[in-house]
């Protein structure tokens, strides 16, 4: 699901076209590119600040992994 506090609406899920990938990560801040190739987006770069974040092109969802995260607090 797209995040409301990036875009600014709320989308509804629709089973089979709606991603719902969560991806577990070490790092709070994690680069997206949808998979890359052809079919993938610009790569971006997220910040993890609670405990996940939805890329706004394709809705992956990275969560962060118990007891990882302590990046310094840059």
């Amino acid at each position: 699901m797209r995040d409301p506090n990036l875009t600014q609406y709320t989308p509804k899920a629709l089973a089979g076209v709606t991603p719902e990938e969560l991806i577990e990560v070490q790092s709070r801040v994690v680069a997206c590119d949808g998979g890359g190739g052809a079919l993938g987006h610009p790569k971006v770069f997220l910040r993890i600040e609670d405990r996940q974040v939805t890329c706004p092109y394709c809705s992956r969802t990275y969560v962060l992994a118990e007891g990882a995260g302590d990046d310094g607090h840059h």
